[in-house]
């Protein structure tokens, strides 16, 4: 006789799959490819979550494409949100999947893992993959590299260094931090309250998310792939949250959770640091595009444009350089594409493998963003860009170091990025009596017994 759990179990999994078939029947009008594709062509069907200029560059990138061979023809279907791999799972599974697809979440091992995607030693020659592993940035590789293959390949990297205001370190009396006792002492000397106490504005303060990159600038690692175990107990990465709770002590965890919260608040496009409520700031390449802009508007008012600096993470004295977490843009071909070669034509055109470099250096001139390869970055249009650029340049340079790792790509790769990013949050804004180490200590096996899952 079944018991009521089991009728309930199977109830539910009743309505789940009841759901998303609904779901697939919302979506598939947008699943249908184009009725008309030019004669003696086949057509790819591209997604992308793309949205605002960097759509108009991504068409652009599809048009030269197009117009570069006469094989195949690119057609670019722009899904911006969060729901982007729910649909690549209901298209799959209903046996009609786009033919490239490209995101930026830590998904690929998830896939492969269920066999969602194709490797890329189903598309391309051992030369060529060959050739691909000399030829990306170590931090290219390791995004799409799992079980010993690739599942795809990085066209686009992110990396984090630390932006700072230029006149209010002068200020202080203070340079540029290089280590992290400068950056405590910018912490300190930098904070600013109002008559009531109130903070009004941070020298620095760390943000949760970003244990990753501490973790792994105080030189700790998150993960064994050799023997498939977690390791946030790691005693360096347990020092990085002992010196991220260490602002939670000198603050008070309301504060900095009240301070934080009232960045939320910001226009969409403001970046912190200009709206003086920072003197540095962690964050992405993307910010130099908002610098330019506000520094363009401060002249265009006839004010005296301010001056902004970045430089790697600062470290401990046992830490590393140029070190950090990296994570990116990833093409991947599901299974079942039916241009699966024309998409990996498309993607060594867009990222400049097998003689696209100059193009590829063009569209990252367009769309701001760091290039995959050493023999991209040295071409000539993208050095003159980077000259005009300085800030962007130390990205790009961050972007070739060795050290800079990616969220482990394991099944389960999204919750265990969560997981620990809420596990940071948890300690910096809550008052435990916990020490770093015990907190790592009590999560590392609830989320290990998660990871074992996935993989299983």
């Amino acid at each position: 006789m079944i018991s009521a759990k089991w009728r309930r179990r199977g109830r539910d999994a009743g309505l789940i799959v009841l759901g998303l078939t609904l779901l697939a029947l919302a979506f598939a009008p947008s699943f249908q490819r184009a009725d008309v594709v030019p004669q003696g062509r086949e057509e790819v069907l591209f997604w992308h979550f793309w949205g605002g200029e960097d759509r108009q560059v991504v068409e652009q990138v599809v048009q030269r494409f197009n117009a570069s061979q006469s094989r195949y023809v690119v057609r670019p279907v722009a899904m911006p949100g969060n729901n982007l791999d729910l649909k690549l799972f209901l298209a799959v599974t209903g046996g009609d999947p786009p033919d490239l697809i490209n995101l930026d979440d830590p998904i690929v091992a998830d896939w492969a893992h269920r066999g969602a995607l194709m490797s890329l030693d189903e598309l391309a020659s051992a030369e060529e993959l060959a050739e691909l592993d000399r030829w990306l940035t170590p931090a290219a590789r390791r995004l799409t590299h799992y079980d010993g293959r690739y599942y795809g390949m990085c066209n686009g990297l992110d990396v984090r260094a630390l932006y700072y205001d230029v006149t209010a370190l002068e200020s202080l009396g203070l340079e540029p931090p290089r280590t992290i006792e400068q950056l405590d002492e910018l912490a300190v000397r930098g904070f600013q309250a109002d008559e009531r106490g109130r903070p009004i504005r941070f020298g620095y303060l760390p943000d949760p998310r970003r244990l990753w990159n501490w973790g792994i600038v105080f030189g700790g690692d998150f993960y064994d792939e050799s023997s498939h175990t977690l390791t946030l107990t790691d005693p360096k990465v347990a020092e990085a949250l002992a010196w991220m709770t260490s602002y939670r002590d000198r603050f008070g965890a309301r504060a900095i959770a009240a301070y934080r919260q009232g960045d939320q608040s910001l226009p969409g496009k403001s970046f912190p640091l200009l709206s003086g409520r920072y003197v540095a700031v962690m964050d992405g390449q993307w910010r130099v595009r908002d610098i330019a802009a506000f520094q363009a508007e401060q002249r265009r008012q006839g004010q005296k444009a301010t001056e902004f600096g970045v430089l790697p993470l600062p470290r401990p004295p046992q830490g590393f350089d140029e070190a950090g977490a990296v994570n990116g843009n990833v093409f991947l071909v599901p299974r079942g594409a039916r241009q699966s070669h024309g998409a990996w034509e498309f993607m060594k055109y867009w990222t400049g493998f097998g003689g696209h470099e100059q193009q590829a250096a063009r569209t990252c001139v367009e769309g701001g963003w760091i290039p995959v390869s050493r023999q991209v970055s040295d071409t000539r249009l993208f050095q003159e860009y980077l000259s005009e650029q300085p800030l962007f340049a130390v990205f790009v340079e961050l972007s070739q170091s060795d050290r800079q790792r990616p969220v482990p790509v394991i099944p389960g790769a999204p919750y265990l990025k969560r997981e620990v990013e809420q596990l940071a949050a948890d300690a910096m804004y809550q008052p435990y009596d916990e020490s770093a180490m015990q907190l790592l200590e009590l999560a590392q096996p609830r989320i290990q017994r998660q990871l074992e899952q996935a993989r299983q």
